[in-house]
């Protein structure tokens, strides 16, 4: 007696079926997975047997073999625990294979034959809607994220016994629907704003520049300057997510089972602050089974590293091919896999390693050759991908004691989304949709300024002995900056803001 029965493995955060082949035949009592499982998918027999006769079937005292085709692919988790139970059924003709190969099924079953919340459901609803299903059967948890894929059915379950009676006619599941609209709508709140930051309007601006160009920043100030409150503040500003980056930022979240199960779609973007004791497995992902990292979880959102030099050396460099590429890949044995992580990096850090202001004698007690030794622990090649660096001083009392509010960030909010309109518009037809990724090509062709800013980048050059890389940096800035004003032409004012961006690459300190 054989049976099939369609499940789903995970493959980074995309997913490919799987057929689960039962043959029950004649012979001692034995129960055996093949097909590369894992500890859990090989400890599945326990729980199968338990849940089949806790729900009122019977488990054949035969010879058993599961098969999780493609044998070569490694499967991973107690997901097919519930195809594995229904193909033992359909094999012993409880269940009518009619419906089996029209769904898909996954889900973890408890001892009582109740069905449990499973990671990544959302990129196996995606999968199977390309590959022809006419829908999933899931645990009730995981139907909400599933449903947010349209174009399925999304059958949600909470016992065996209802999966059985389903695909054999007796009992009408209603698919689980979803309103995506309302989901946007229900997180269009910011919790924070930046009318609430008193001062700070030249670290202000340079944080809708970056955010207007999805340029990656570097603040450097003193402890309570508001390095942090700013950085919390930015995705109040940043233009709101589409309906595919809102997919592809929830399939990170799914594989990895963090995704709230009262939000079926992330549609915020994303702000992720690890701690600088983390490790390099930790910021990009990998590890024996390769799961992403935080430049993955910020994926269409902001990464903010506090205390950028008090990270490991080894760990910053490892960030270089996502912000270069914006997607990690991660090697290994049976295979190679790639999440994505284009993000904004955002990072803070201290004039000093005192944590004082060098300008100032009185607050710090480093020497300059402290102060440089300081700041080298942030190697070039990782400032050679960060296109603004800005000074944010302490903020003095009379801003501090004033009680008028700021700019609100639904007011910065507008100016950013036009400039990012611009942007779209003129990158139509390419995989660039922002300034910060232009490549050398596009920056020859969409930022040339005019005689005044040719002939004032030429002098700023000289005095201040600005690199080739740092060059093109004020350029891209310097044609978001002149998105936002809304103008075609970059000019010498442009120029000359977009230079104050560059304090870390002068000669002099």
């Amino acid at each position: 007696m054989l049976a099939k029965v369609i499940s789903s493995a995970l493959h980074g955060i995309d997913a490919i079926p799987v057929e689960v082949e039962v043959d029950i035949a004649q012979g001692l009592p034995q129960f055996a997975t093949v097909g590369l499982p894992d500890g859990a998918v090989k400890e599945s027999k326990d729980r199968v047997k338990s849940a089949l006769k806790n729900s009122g079937y019977d488990f054949p005292s035969r010879k058993i073999t599961v098969n999780l085709a493609p044998a070569d692919i490694k499967k991973e988790g107690a997901a097919f625990d519930l195809p594995i139970s229904v193909g033992i059924l359909a094999a012993t003709g409880v269940v009518k294979e009619t419906h089996l190969k029209k769904y898909l099924l996954m889900g973890e079953l408890s001892l009582d034959g109740s069905v449990k919340p499973v990671r990544g459901c959302l990129p196996v609803a995606v999968m199977a809607r390309e590959a022809g299903f006419a829908g999933i059967v899931v645990p009730n948890e995981n139907a909400g994220e599933s449903a947010v894929v349209e174009g399925i059915e999304v059958i949600g379950v909470s016992e065996l016994a209802e999966v059985v009676e389903f695909l054999n006619g007796d009992r009408a599941i209603p698919p689980c629907r979803l309103d995506i609209q309302e989901l946007f709508r229900q997180n269009a709140e910011h919790g924070e704003d930046f009318a609430e930051v008193k001062g700070q309007e030249h670290a202000k601006r340079a944080l809708e520049v970056a955010a207007a160009g999805g340029h990656n920043l570097l603040m450097i100030g003193p402890p309570g300057s508001g390095k942090t409150m700013l950085a919390r503040r930015i995705p109040s500003i940043l233009p709101r997510m589409s309906f595919t980056e809102a997919i592809e930022t929830t399939k990170v979240y799914s594989v990895m089972g963090l995704l709230d199960r009262d939000r079926a779609l992330i549609t915020g973007r994303p702000f992720r602050s690890p701690h600088h004791t983390i490790s390099d497995i930790g910021l990009i992902g990998g590890g024996n089974t390769p799961r992403p990292g935080e430049v993955s979880l910020s994926h269409n959102g902001v990464l903010f590293l506090d205390e950028l030099p008090e990270f490991k050396k080894h760990v910053l460099e490892v960030l270089r091919q996502p912000l270069e590429d914006g997607r990690v890949t991660i090697s290994r044995a049976l295979a190679s896999i790639t999440y994505p992580s284009r993000m904004m990096l955002v990072s803070a850090m201290n004039p000093c390693k005192c944590s004082g202001n060098p300008a100032n004698p009185d607050s710090c007690t480093c020497s300059m050759r402290e102060v440089l030794q300081y700041r080298s622990r942030i190697s070039g090649p990782l400032l050679d991908r960060i296109d603004i660096h800005i000074e944010v001083p302490a903020v003095k009392y009379r801003e501090l004691a004033d009680r008028a509010e700021g700019e609100s960030s639904a007011a910065i909010a507008k100016r950013v989304e036009a400039a990012r309109e611009i942007q779209l518009e003129r990158f139509k037809g390419t995989k660039v949709h922002c300034n910060a990724h232009m490549t050398p090509r596009q920056i020859r062709k969409f930022c040339e300024p005019d005689v005044g800013g040719h002939r004032l980048l030429e002098v700023v050059t000289e005095k201040l002995g600005f690199s080739a890389r740092a060059y093109t940096r004020i350029l891209k800035v310097a044609r978001t900056i002149a998105d936002l004003q809304g103008t075609e032409n970059i000019s010498e004012q442009h120029i000359a803001e977009a230079i104050q961006y560059r304090s870390l690459d002068r000669k002099t300190v």
